[in-house]
């Protein structure tokens, strides 16, 4: 299998997902106080939205690439 079309799996694969779910969350760890033996600490719940002409467009790249490779061989 060529390079080219591992990456135009993922694409394909990563645009679908983002389609799928449209959003994605993590968590981010700041440290807001240290006074000696004391760590305090905050956990930020993050959220990423992901626009649905970004899928869209990966679904479409990876199609691309894929149709590429099938004339390339």
């Amino acid at each position: 299998m060529s390079t080219l079309k591992i990456v135009a799996l993922v694409l394909i694969v990563a645009g679908v997902l983002g389609l799928v779910y449209g959003s994605f969350s993590y968590t981010k760890e700041t440290h807001e106080l240290k006074v000696g033996p004391l760590d305090v600490s905050v956990k930020d719940k993050q959220r990423v939205n992901i626009p649905i002409w970004a899928g869209v467009g990966a679904v479409a790249v990876g199609a691309a690439l894929m149709l590429v490779d099938r004339k390339k061989t």
